[in-house]
């Protein structure tokens, strides 16, 4: 199993299907506060339905030469969220992250910490030109992560996402490889 470790408390780690009934019951543990601004919950109904999750995103990493594009939060050894790229331009050189933390967890820096490892990762590891992030426009938490590291914002998309009872615009921020001093 692939373990980055961040710090002696934060680590990402590859999906294993062993994560399966740890990260529903994570899910569904904040379904109601992560519903404000993550549209796929109500697909989420069983443990089976995350080992789909987890087996899709094996294939991702088979599928990237090995590397994972998508990663378990661990803090103090339990999965607290995930960070990853949602989807990868192999011709374009583009990278766009998702994340999102556990309620419980908001607040302590964890974000943070990871979000900047999986830029550098992004970057270094998977050799991408640019890496680009998009939130809905009211998600001024989640909005906070790509202005701390200097992301531009690059434009909205209007009305791109469908939350249960309304569409929400998605702000676009982006970063260009040579603009990542670290």
């Amino acid at each position: 199993m692939l373990i980055y470790r961040i710090n002696e408390e934060i680590s990402l780690k590859a999906f294993g299907e062993g994560d399966a009934e740890e990260f529903y019951h994570l899910i569904i543990h904040s379904k109601d506060y992560l519903k404000e601004w993550l549209g796929w919950l109500d697909s989420i109904n069983s443990p089976n339905d995350t080992l789909r999750n987890i087996q899709a995103k094996q294939k991702e990493a088979a599928e990237n030469g090995g590397y994972p594009i998508s990663f378990a939060i661990v803090y103090k050894g339990a999965i607290v969220g995930t960070i990853g790229f949602n989807t990868i331009s192999k011709m374009n050189k583009i990278g766009s992250i998702g994340y999102w933390l556990g309620e419980e967890y908001q607040g302590s820096g964890i974000m943070t910490l990871t979000f900047e490892f999986v830029i550098d990762y992004g970057f270094k590891m998977l050799a991408l030109h640019k890496i680009e992030v998009r939130v809905a426009e009211k998600n001024d938490k989640s909005r906070s992560l790509p202005k701390h590291f200097g992301f531009a914002e690059e434009g909205r998309l209007r009305q791109v996402e469908w939350l249960y009872d309304h569409f929400t615009d998605h702000i676009v921020y982006g970063l260009l490889a040579e603009e990542w001093i670290r």
